[in-house]
Parts: C-alpha cells; sequence; structure tokens
C-alpha cells in the first residue's frame, strides 16, 4: 500500500494502523539525531517527576517513554491504537517493570479515572487528529485524567519546519507543488497533522490550560541528520549541550520538526 491509498479506507483506526505500516514507528528514534527529539523530552518530563508519581503515556507509540520510566521505577499506563505498537511494547517489558499496557483510542480514555495521573504524555495523537474540535476533545480528556497539581506533554509537528526539511532533504520540487497553500503555506494535514506555533499554543490555552514551556524538541536534528548521525560520541554530546541551550529559546521554535508543549490546569 502507498501512502495516497490510505486516503481511501474508511475508518480512522485503520487509516492510523495503515499509515504505520508503511512508517517504522520501532526505528524512529534510534539514531543519533532523531535521539535528540527523545532525550529532550526525556530531560523537560524529568525537571517534573518526584519519586511515587504516576505517568499515563497516551498514544504511546513503540513505548520508548513508557519503558523508559517503568526501567527508572515509575508506575506507568500506555494507552496506544495501533494492535502492533502494542505487542512491540509488551514484548520488551523487563520483570520488575510496572507496566500495564492497553489497546485503545486517545479519544475515548472513559475508563481512566478523573485525576489518577501525576504526569500525562500525549505525544502522537495531536498527529493524526485532523478536526479542531476532535483535537479540542483529546486535550479535554488529558486534562481531565490528570491530577490538579499535575502537568501534562503534548507534542506536535511544526507546519512551517516540514517545508524546509521536504525541500531540502527530500524533494526539491516541494515548493513548486500542490500539498501546501501557496499564499499562507499550511501544509495539507496528509498523512500527519501539522501546526504553526501559534495553532499549538491557541489550542492549548482554548482548551484551558496555562503553558509552562515551549520546547524546540529537536530543533535542526532533521535538517542536519547525516552531519549528526556522523558526529563522534564527544561532539554528539557537545552537540546535545548547545541543543539543551537554544531549545527553549523563542526564536528557536520555528526551526524544529517536532514541537513540546508543556502545561498545567487552570486553578
Amino acid at each position: 500500500m502507498e501512502i495516497k491509498d490510505i486516503l481511501k479506507i474508511d475508518t480512522e483506526e485503520e487509516r492510523i494502523s495503515a499509515l504505520y505500516n508503511i512508517f517504522d514507528e520501532s526505528t524512529r528514534l534510534s539514531t543519533k539525531a532523531t535521539r535528540v527529539e527523545f532525550l529532550t523530552t526525556i530531560r523537560q518530563i524529568e525537571k517534573h517527576l518526584k519519586p511515587g508519581m504516576k505517568i499515563l503515556d497516551l498514544g504511546a507509540g513503540t513505548g520508548e517513554y513508557s519503558l523508559y520510566f517503568a526501567k527508572n521505577g515509575y508506575e506507568v499506563t500506555a494507552i496506544e491504537l495501533v494492535e502492533k505498537h502494542v505487542n512491540q511494547i509488551k514484548e520488551k517489558i523487563l520483570p520488575g517493570m510496572s507496566l500495564e499496557v492497553f489497546q485503545g483510542n486517545a479519544m475515548d480514555i472513559s475508563t481512566v479515572g478523573d485525576k489518577s495521573y501525576d504526569i500525562v504524555l500525549c505525544f502522537g495523537p495531536l498527529y493524526h487528529l485532523a478536526q479542531i474540535e476532535v483535537r479540542m476533545k483529546c486535550i479535554s480528556e488529558v486534562k481531565r485524567v490528570c491530577k490538579d497539581d499535575g502537568k501534562m506533554f503534548f507534542a506536535f509537528i511544526s507546519n512551517d519546519m516540514v517545508i524546509v526539511t521536504e525541500t531540502m532533504c527530500y524533494n526539491p520540487y516541494f515548493l513548486q507543488g500542490d500539498t501546501y497553500d501557496h499564499e499562507n503555506f499550511k501544509v495539507k494535514n496528509f498523512p500527519f497533522v501539522f501546526h504553526t506555533v501559534d495553532d499549538c499554543r491557541k489550542l492549548l490555552k482554548d482548551s484551558g490550560l496555562n503553558i509552562i514551556s515551549e520546547v524546540a524538541a529537536d530543533g535542526l536534528s532533521e535538517l542536519l541528520e547525516d552531519k549528526i548521525n556522523n558526529m563522534s560520541d564527544e561532539d554528539y554530546k557537545q552537540w546535545l549541550n548547545f541543543h539543551y541551550y537554544c531549545c527553549e529559546k523563542p526564536e528557536f521554535l520555528g526551526v524544529s520538526n517536532h514541537l513540546l508543549f508543556v502545561a498545567e490546569k487552570q486553578i
């Protein structure tokens, strides 16, 4: 199946499952360049973590974050839509880990009680929910299951930076094509949903959340993938330090393929 054929599939769940038969999520965070996003996100989460906290990983993918925190002694619940991913997570659970894994839809987590978790991660769902009201519903569920003093982490794919990486890394004729609006540069929401920085802010604020951090999760990593992957371990360490220095600067938010927003309830 090709990506264009996914549009012919009737249900959203089947479309997402088909998409991840094309994109191998299990290897997405496996190189030095792609690990920048993972390491940056872990670093941001750990700023708010305390011993004994409970974590919900909603749209857990293949479990990179769930497994990391379960391995480090936290009680984690992972909910993932794609059955293949659920099985991949289960295969990696080690003895002693407190990690429960369920197949489920981020739009229906009614089995999860109100105010159950200290930390709620929402890293996959907002990549796929094209309708604004559906995104709002997803965020409202994240808000519902988060404790009043808890923190919520949301990941987005950057509309503006995807134009740069598509043009410079994959398709030099991208800007001549019809996959974006040539006046306002809005990329069509396929196969993923794309947000500008302002889109992210508005979505979260309209959902009644306070934004406490805005992070350029991977920065220039995709654009400079080959160079970063060829760095020595020492050079890579220094590059990470530089990235951490830059990633919360407002001027760097627009030059990152993945955006991370940390939010809390308005009390």
